[in-house]
């Protein structure tokens, strides 16, 4: 039959998306683009907050307006953490986030019997890690390398944890094959991903971590570059530097999970660090990476935040001088202990969001005008605006003039900026 996927949300989603694509089509089905006519349509949904949720109904009610004949079929986190609210939409099939490939079987008996189904398990009952193909969307130079689920953080604003259950990690030597696959498949770059990377291993209480699972990755994968997720800033120690500095292939780009430059609201999101220890963080990888590009989250208008907290934020922001950062105005999302705290009013939300905004753009803008004179090798994908574009290790995109690049690594001096984009010329090798 012919399956269309719609995916919404974290890259998780999307390596799921893409390993229930490669299974659908191992057994004979053919997977089309969403908005193409096809026997099966699966909605991959995201309840990180109530706007995700919004978005996943939006999606579903569209894809059975226009396909009223079709199996529409829903998994993922919104109906694992709001089952009650899927069930009253009109679709054929209710999974969650576990057991992707028990979820194609239900797919394939639903739309041969064409009898409804829901089978939402208890998330917090997982125990084992499924081991899922690894790879990319068709035409990616990237591929994705899931090696960790779940989450026991318990931020008080995030559903996450209840969407996903306890952490389960690959076995070292499973992600490790997977990456060697990956190499011999063409790929040139793999990016290590997961709900919360950091605590690859915790469960299984032998020693190893993360940067055990990086150290076996980058040895299977040879001249394969390594790009990792978002990072908790424990993560970040001395040792872990000092090893993964002397990983040839690790692109030094970390991703530290920030959220709040003031301690009184890290301890109300009931982070696990406070700001002091984040810029030690900051602080070994700047030691022991030449200009590393170090991005970051923020949450802006926390319930509780003040105007003196928020220029703590402020304050905390420029002495960690972010390459990138992801700004995001507090969102409610039901069924978390922030939702029922004292909100801090729209308006407040919206300037301190456009204030940050404003100095994120500045920092990103200084990150990029450092890269001038410099030579990168660049990873190339795709012809954008006449030019063709790809990344340098630290992540930012570059532009060259040149033809038939994709999937190739070129070294590229880079000449200019647009405060965006790096804008260079390909280097003779």
């Amino acid at each position: 039959m012919k399956v269309a996927i719609y995916t919404l949300g974290c890259k998780v989603n999307q390596y799921e998306t893409q390993a229930m694509e490669q299974e659908l089509r191992r057994r004979g089905h053919t997977v089309v683009d969403f908005s193409q006519e096809a026997e099966a349509y699966v909605v991959n949904t995201c309840s990180v907050t109530a706007v995700s949720d919004q978005k996943s109904r939006q999606v579903i009610h569209r894809a059975r307006k226009l396909h009223p004949g079709a199996v529409v079929a829903v998994c993922g986190c919104y109906p694992q953490t709001q089952r009650e609210d899927v069930e009253k939409l009109d679709v054929d099939l209710i999974c969650g986030t576990g057991d992707r490939m028990g979820f194609l079987d239900l797919l394939e008996k639903t739309a041969a019997q064409r009898d409804r189904c829901c089978c939402v398990d208890r998330s917090f009952d997982r125990r084992t890690f499924e081991v899922l193909p690894a790879g990319g969307m068709e035409g990616r130079t990237r591929a994705m390398l899931k090696v960790e689920d779940g989450c026991v953080n318990f931020c008080t604003y995030c559903i996450i944890p209840y969407a996903r259950g306890p952490v389960r990690s690959v076995p070292l030597e499973v992600a490790a094959e997977q990456a060697r696959q990956l190499a011999e498949e063409g790929y040139r770059e793999i990016v290590i991903t997961g709900i919360e990377i950091s605590s690859w291993g915790m469960e299984r209480k032998d020693g190893k971590s993360l940067i055990d699972l990086m150290e076996a990755v980058a040895q299977a994968a040879g001249d394969v570059r390594i790009r990792l997720g978002s990072l908790e800033p424990r993560t970040i120690t001395e040792e872990f530097c000092r090893r993964a500095s002397a990983l040839p292939g690790l692109c030094p780009q970390f991703h530290l999970s920030l959220q709040s430059g003031c301690d009184k609201t890290l301890r109300a999101m009931n982070r696990k660090y406070d700001t002091a220890r984040y810029l030690q963080s900051v602080e070994l990888l700047h030691r022991f990476f030449p200009r590393p590009a170090i991005t970051t989250d923020l949450v802006v208008g926390f319930p509780g935040e003040t105007d003196g907290d928020f220029e703590k934020t402020m304050d905390f922001i420029h002495r960690c001088g972010f390459a990138q950062m992801h700004v995001f105005p507090y969102s409610i999302r039901p069924g978390t202990p922030a939702a029922d705290m004292i909100q801090v009013p729209p308006e407040v939300k919206d300037l301190r969001t456009h204030q940050v905004s404003r100095l994120a753009g500045k920092m990103h803008r200084a990150y990029l005008e450092g890269c001038l004179g410099r030579v990168y090798p660049v990873l190339f994908e795709q012809p954008r605006e006449g030019l063709f574009a790809g990344h340098a290790p630290n992540y930012m995109e570059v532009r060259v003039t040149g033809e038939g690049l994709h999937n190739v690594i070129r070294p590229v001096r880079i000449l200019r900026t647009d405060g965006e984009v790096l804008y260079g010329e390909c280097e003779k090798e």
